[in-house]
C-alpha cells in the first residue's frame, strides 16, 4: 500500500476523519493505523516491530532511572505478548475476504498452526518477558553506571542484531562462502530463507538515536507506552523515513496538536509536489532506466550516459517525493516531519551534499557514528579513516550488496579528496547558496557529474556490470548509438518544470518562494503539477526505491 495507490487514499481518508471526529484518542487511532499500513506489506513484521519497541521503552526508562513502574512494564509485556500471538502465531491467510458479494469466510482448522514454529516464537516470547520481570529487582539493585552501559547495549545489541540477522545474514554467508570457495574449499554453509522485513533500517535507526539521546542525557523517556509506539511506528514516516528523533517528534506525540490552515494548505501542497515527482518523474522514467541497467546486451556510451542522469532523476525524484508526501500528511495531523532534502544537486562539493541529501540518515551517521569515532579531532589521517568508516558503512546500511559497500567507499573517497585539497576558505566560499560566478557553476557541474557516476555504483546490479559501464563511459566515447527507450510525455514535461522549481528555490533560498507571487502565478504553478501529477496516472507505479532498505 504505496502513497500513490487507491487503496492509501481510502484508508487515509478514513484514518483522517477518524482522527479529526476524535479530541481524546488520536493517538491510538494514528497507532492502530500505523500497525494497519505496516501489516499491509506482511503482518509478521509488525511483531518484530513491537518487539523493538517493548525493549526500547524498557531499556530507556532503565537507562533514566533505573525503574519502570509495575503498569508500564505490564502494558509493554502484555502489548508483545498479544503482537507475537496475533502476527505470528496466527495464520491471517485462513482468512477469506471476498468483495462480490461481501462475505468474510475464515477456515477454523487453518487459523492457528499445527506447525510449531508460531508457537514457538509465542512461547519465546513469554519467557522473554518472565526472564526480564525476574531480573528486574537485580536490575534495579546495579550501580548507576553500570546498570545505565548494561541497558544501553541491550538497546544497541538488540536492534542491530535484529538488523544484522534478517539483512545480511546471507549476504555474509554468501560471501564467505566465495571466499572459501576461491581458496579452492568445497563448502556448505548454512542458508536461511529470510524474508527482509521492510523499513526496518530506518526504525532501527530511530530507536538506537533514541536510547542513546536518553543516556546522553538529551532526552527524557517517553512518559507512555503508545505514544513510543506512535514514535517508531508512525506511518507517514514508517517506510523511507525521514529519521526523525525523538527530541523532535516525541513531544509534538505526547502533547495536544492544533490544526491550523495555513499547514493543512502547507501539507496539501507537499502531497502534490511528492506526486509530481514520483508518479509523473521518477515512475516515468523507470522504464528507461531498467531498459539500460536491468539488459544482459549490448549498450552504448549514449544509454550508459542518459540512464544514469535519468537514474540521478528517479532516485531524487522517488525519495524526495516520498518524504514531501509524508511530511504534506503529517502536516494534516497536526505533526511536523524534519526537511530530508534540501536542493542536494546544487551541491559544489561532497559536504554540502551531504548537508542538502537525506539529511535525516547523514546527521545521524554524523552524531552516532562518525563523532564518537572520533570525528576530525584526532588528526587528519584519524579524521580520513574516520569518514571512510562512516560512509562504507552508510553504504551497506542501504542494502546487503557488494556495489552500495562500493558506492560507500566512492562517497567515503570523494569526502576525503575533497578535504585534502580544499582550503578551509574554499570550504567556506563553497557552502554558499549562490551561484555567484562561474567558478561556482564549474564545481556545481563537475561535482553533480560526480554524483551521477555514484548513482551508476548505487543502480548497478553486479560488480560486473560496473565494471562494464564505467569501461564503456572512458573506452566508447562518442557513441550515440541509443537503444534506451524515450521516456513518457509527463516525464519529459515534468523533469524541466522540477529543475526551474529548485533553481528558483536556490536562487531564492527559500523553498516555498512562489508563496510570494501573486495569485494568478501561484494558480499556475499548482494547475502545472496538477496536470502533469494527471498525465503520470498513466506510467507504470513503480516501487519506492528506499522502501527496501
Amino acid at each position: 500500500m504505496t502513497f500513490n495507490s487507491v487503496e492509501f487514499v481510502i484508508f487515509f481518508t478514513v484514518t483522517y476523519l477518524l482522527y479529526r471526529v476524535s479530541a481524546r484518542g488520536q493517538n491510538l487511532i494514528l497507532l492502530a493505523a500505523s500497525y494497519i499500513f505496516y501489516a499491509c506489506w506482511d503482518v509478521r513484521f509488525v511483531f518484530l516491530l513491537v518487539l523493538s519497541t517493548a525493549v526500547d521503552f524498557y531499556c530507556g526508562w532503565m537507562i533514566e532511572t533505573g525503574r519502570l513502574s509495575r503498569s508500564g512494564r505490564s502494558v509493554a509485556a502484555w502489548f508483545l505478548i498479544l503482537a507475537a500471538f496475533l502476527c505470528v502465531t496466527v495464520q491471517w491467510n485462513a482468512v477469506r475476504i471476498g468483495t462480490e458479494p461481501f462475505a468474510v469466510t475464515v477456515q477454523w482448522n487453518q487459523l492457528l498452526p499445527a506447525a510449531p514454529s508460531g508457537w514457538l516464537v509465542l512461547i519465546g516470547t513469554v519467557i522473554l518477558v518472565a526472564i526480564a520481570n525476574l531480573l528486574y529487582p537485580i536490575f534495579t539493585a546495579n550501580k548507576e553506571k553500570q546498570r545505565r552501559d548494561l541497558f544501553l547495549w541491550i538497546s544497541i545489541c538488540t536492534n542491530l542484531g535484529l538488523l544484522g540477522f534478517f539483512k545480511y545474514f546471507n549476504f555474509f554467508i554468501d560471501s564467505a562462502e566465495a571466499v572459501i570457495r576461491a581458496l579452492g574449499i568445497q563448502s556448505e554453509l548454512l542458508h536461511l530463507n529470510i524474508v527482509l522485513p521492510i523499513a526496518i533500517s530506518f526504525y532501527t535507526f530511530k530507536t538506537i538515536s533514541y536510547t542513546v539521546d536518553i543516556y546522553r542525557g538529551k532526552i527524557q523517556p517517553a512518559q507512555r507506552f503508545s505514544d513510543f509506539a506512535l514514535f517508531l511506528a508512525y506511518f507517514p514516516a514508517l517506510l523511507a523515513g525521514p529519521i526523525d528523533r525523538a527530541s523532535g517528534l516525541l513531544p509534538q506525540l505526547s502533547n495536544p496538536r492544533q490544526l491550523s490552515f495555513e499547514q493543512s494548505a502547507q501539507g496539501i501542497f507537499l502531497i502534490l509536489f511528492g506526486l509530481f515527482k514520483k508518479v509523473a518523474i521518477s515512475d516515468g522514467v523507470a522504464v528507461s532506466v531498467n531498459a539500460i541497467y536491468g539488459t544482459s546486451g549490448t549498450v552504448s556510451w549514449i544509454d550508459v550516459v542518459l540512464a544514469t542522469f535519468l537514474y540521478t532523476i528517479q532516485i531524487y525524484g522517488d525519495f524526495s517525493g516520498y518524504t514531501d508526501m509524508a511530511r504534506g500528511i503529517s502536516k494534516l495531523f497536526g505533526i511536523e516531519l524534519m526537511l530530508n532534502f534540501n536542493l542536494p544537486y546544487f551541491s559544489k562539493d561532497p559536504s554540502e551534499f551531504w548537508r542538502r541529501w537525506h539529511i535525516s540518515l547523514s546527521t545521524w551517521l554524523r552524531d552516532y557514528l562518525y563523532i564518537p569515532l572520533g570525528g576530525n579531532r584526532q588528526g587528519e589521517l584519524r579524521t580520513y579513516l574516520n569518514l571512510m568508516t562512516t560512509m562504507v558503512l552508510g553504504g551497506l546500511w542501504h542494502g546487503a550488496a557488494w556495489n552500495f559497500v562500493l558506492w560507500g567507499f566512492y562517497q567515503g573517497a570523494l569526502l576525503c579528496v575533497y578535504r585534502a585539497f580544499s582550503s578551509k576558505e574554499k570550504k567556506q566560499s563553497g557552502s554558499q547558496n549562490n551561484l555567484v560566478n562561474w567558478q561556482a557553476i564549474v564545481a556545481t557541474l563537475f561535482f553533480f557529474v560526480l554524483t551521477c557516476y555514484g548513482w551508476l555504483l548505487f543502480r548497478a546490479t553486479s560488480l560486473a556490470q560496473i565494471i562494464t559501464f564505467t569501461k564503456i563511459l572512458f573506452v566508447d566515447i562518442g557513441n550515440f548509438a541509443l537503444t534506451m527507450p524515450k521516456p513518457p510525455l509527463p516525464a519529459l514535461l515534468g523533469i524541466p518544470v522540477l529543475i526551474g522549481y529548485e533553481f528558483f528555490a536556490y536562487k531564492s533560498q527559500n523553498q516555498d518562494f512562489f508563496l510570494r507571487y501573486p495569485t494568478p502565478a501561484r494558480a499556475a504553478i499548482y494547475a502545472t503539477l496538477l496536470i502533469i501529477v494527471f498525465m503520470g496516472l498513466s506510467n507504470a507505479p513503480a516501487q519506492y526505491i528506499y522502501s527496501q532498505f
